[in-house]
């Protein structure tokens, strides 16, 4: 039996009569709903999906090539920050199936187009937050190693894992990475899906997913679980599996907003719109 849902957001909040209450087994039929249209358009949501690991695997070898890489950690844990934004095609492609239309890859590439100015704002704002995660981890790692440690992967290990340092980095990064995700993850939970879906402003968007999550914490702490889950698995698997948790994931946030946010009826879409 699900918990009860959530106490619903008292009248006098900004925005509280577009929140419904979620039961916290709500996320699990989401992630259904999001592995159904997985289903339904596996080629183009692999092709999508398939652009971001080769930007991860990118990304990855740079830091071998650099002698960086103590900042894989920090690397990985500031992915969830800026993956919400990656997830925007797979909006577009659930978006698309709900509609009857037949997703594209090209529409999944340039669904920004759809509310470009809010959502070009709102990602570089997630942008600037991931670069500065990357220098406090930087700073971090100056400060916890202050002796020179070897730059090959065993070397970080061995001191990350058995040095005091190396653990005082190791839980920062972590701690931190956390408290940063956190806040991201309520500003940003329901803004992008709502930017894609109607034409509001970044503020009311931002606005909405918080009030969203706030209202329905518990629900929310199971759906954020889920979604770190997944995103350590397919990292797990080289970063190769993102391939498949990506699009499964932002699919499945399609249906969470759907299901959260309580918006009027939208004019219906333009089919040429990012084709």
């Amino acid at each position: 039996m699900s918990d009860a849902p959530a106490a619903t957001p008292l009248p006098a909040q900004p925005f509280a009569a577009r929140i419904r209450p979620i039961a916290t087994d709500e996320p699990f039929r989401w992630l259904a709903a999001g592995w159904n249209d997985f289903r339904r358009a596996p080629v183009v949501g692999l092709s999508y999906g398939l652009v971001f690991v080769a930007i991860g695997l990118a990304l990855t070898g740079a830091l071998f090539a650099a002698d960086m890489v103590y900042l894989f950690l920090p690397l990985a844990t500031g992915f969830m920050l800026i993956g919400p934004a990656l997830t925007i095609g797979f909006y577009a492609i659930s978006r698309d199936l709900a509609d009857g239309r037949a997703p594209s890859l090209g529409r999944a590439l340039g669904a920004f187009r759809a509310n470009p100015g809010p959502l070009f704002s709102l990602g570089l704002v997630l942008l600037i937050l991931f670069v500065l995660w990357m220098r406090f981890s930087a700073l971090a790692f100056a400060l916890a190693f202050p002796l020179r440690v070897g730059a090959d992967l065993q070397s970080l290990m061995n001191a990350m894992l058995f040095t005091g340092g190396g653990q005082t980095f190791a839980i920062f990064t972590l701690l931190l990475g956390a408290g940063f995700a956190a806040l991201v993850f309520a500003g940003g939970a329901f803004a992008l899906p709502m930017l894609l879906d109607r034409q509001a402003g970044i503020v009311e968007a931002i606005a909405t997913s918080w009030l969203a999550v706030t209202a329905n914490i518990p629900a929310m702490a199971v759906w954020a679980a889920i979604l770190v889950l997944l995103t350590a698995a397919g990292m797990a698997a080289g970063l190769v599996g993102l391939a498949v948790t990506l699009p499964l994931a932002g699919h499945a946030t399609w249906h969470a907003y759907k299901a959260t946010i309580r918006l009027p009826a939208a004019p219906a879409h333009d089919p040429s719109v990012a084709a």
